[in-house]
């Protein structure tokens, strides 16, 4: 039944523990199910480190009910480790996109995705002043290349997920992903919507 949806979305965050994967992976799913009024399901999962193995969250967004909540095949992947990368390329549809942090990944030569796309997340929160927030650029680079989930939704869902004193720092590093976004696409949007 859910192969027949064509509003369903299978998105996979990967990288290391303290990258912040589950967070943005709750993000997104909260965005779309309380914001956009879709429906949503998140799971994680860790390596057998939980800081500095391998981490990823899978979020599926549909329109319609979700039967399965876990990703078989993704939609989009987005890669914040080489290892993440590593154990999930095989997974990501060939029509899928692709998104990576260029200083933390490189890509295998044979890559077949359809749809690639590359920030220096992790260089662009330095730059905010805290590499704590390179999942939330990341966040924002995966809403302007998709437009999956609404800008508004993304913004409260972060405010409603991040610690008060940090609110503005996170969505000055949203911004920061929806503004490199819109520099390669210059206002045309891989069309991921649901």
């Amino acid at each position: 039944m859910a192969g027949t949806d064509s509003s369903r979305k299978e998105v996979r965050f990967t990288g290391f523990g303290g990258q912040g994967m589950a967070v943005i992976g709750s993000i997104l799913g909260r965005a779309a199910a309380v914001y956009d009024g879709k429906q949503a399901t998140m799971t994680q999962s860790y390596g057998p480190e939980a800081r500095g193995g391998a981490s990823s969250s899978q979020v599926i967004i549909s329109n319609g009910r979700i039967f399965y909540p876990y990703v078989i095949h993704s939609d989009i992947l987005v890669g914040m480790s080489q290892e993440g990368y590593d154990k999930h390329r095989s997974n990501l549809k060939k029509t899928g996109v692709l998104l990576y942090d260029e200083d933390l990944v490189t890509l295998a030569p044979e890559e077949g995705a359809e749809h690639i796309y590359t920030i220096p997340a992790t260089r662009f929160a330095e730059e905010l002043g805290r590499k704590i927030v390179a999942n939330i650029v990341m966040l924002g680079f995966l809403s302007g290349m998709t437009e999956m989930v609404s800008e508004d939704a993304l913004k409260k869902a972060i405010a409603d997920s991040v610690p008060k004193p940090t609110i503005q720092l996170n969505l000055r590093a949203f911004d920061k992903g929806r503004e490199h976004a819109k520099s390669l696409t210059e206002g045309s949007a891989v069309k991921a919507e649901g």
